[in-house]
Order: structure tokens, then C-alpha cells, then sequence
């Protein structure tokens, strides 16, 4: 799980990364995860055109929610927020493109929904990430 791009481990039902590749696919279906929610938009860097077929076909849940990197709204957190309390109970893998989106949005669902203090959501965000003005103004968004 190491070599995925920005993989960040959060706890036993859930992780997060930048883009997996074709061949680590299947090694976050051999780790159990019984869905992956993809928050990067068709066009971003590596992407995998099959990747729903890919995942689908290996048994696991796939949840393509597509966020601009220029423009995350609050429709698309309540959306991905809607989401996570479905899948509540299930080992669920979030990515993006580089774990920058996934990461802000972990955060706000652990903040938001869960009710998690800032310092414990925060730490489900990749540690070495340094949001810019866009992020920073999604990370402030509050319930709404």
C-alpha cells in the first residue's frame, strides 16, 4: 500500500490517496476495501478511464464524485458527506489526484459530520500538503 501515490493511512476502515495505479488496484481489493470514492476530475493527471470498470469488476463499490481543483463547492462536500454516512461501517478508500482533494474532504467529514476538534480532523489530511487560497477557503467552509 506504501508505493500508492500519497497513500495516508486513517484507521482500519479507511485511507486515502493520490491516483493508484492499474497494478494497485488490486492491492487495495486484496487489503479488503469494500468501496473507493474518487474525487478527481476526468481530466486529471494519470487518470484511469476504466478505473469504475476496474474496481467494479474486483467486487468493490466505486463513487465518482468529480471536484475542480479551481472550484470545490458545498454541493460536492454535502455530497461526498452523504456519502461517507452511507458507507458508514464499510472499509472505504478516498482518493484524488494527488490526495489533496481527498484530504480536504476527510477533513471536513471528520469536522463536520463526526464532530471531530480541528486538530484531530486535521490529522486525517496528508501531513505534507500546504493548501493554497482555494483549499484554505474550503477547509473554513462550515455547516451550511
Amino acid at each position: 500500500m506504501s508505493s500508492i501515490l500519497n497513500y495516508h493511512f486513517i484507521n482500519e476502515r479507511l485511507a486515502s490517496s493520490g491516483q493508484p495505479l492499474v497494478e494497485e488496484i488490486q492491492s487495495i481489493a486484496d487489503a479488503r476495501y469494500e468501496a473507493v470514492i474518487n474525487l478527481a476530475m476526468p481530466y486529471s493527471p494519470n487518470v484511469l478511464e476504466d478505473e469504475g470498470f476496474r474496481i467494479i469488476s474486483l467486487g468493490l463499490d466505486y463513487y465518482h464524485i468529480p471536484v475542480p481543483w479551481e472550484a470545490p463547492t458545498q454541493a460536492h462536500l454535502q455530497r461526498f458527506c452523504a456519502l461517507m454516512q452511507m458507507l458508514a461501517g464499510h472499509k472505504v478508500w478516498v482518493h484524488c489526484a494527488l490526495n489533496y482533494r481527498a484530504s480536504a474532504f476527510l477533513y471536513q467529514y471528520h469536522r463536520r459530520v463526526l464532530g471531530l476538534p480541528d486538530e484531530q480532523a486535521k490529522a486525517v489530511m496528508l501531513p505534507e500538503w500546504e493548501p493554497d487560497e482555494i483549499w484554505q477557503a474550503f477547509l473554513q467552509i462550515q455547516r451550511g
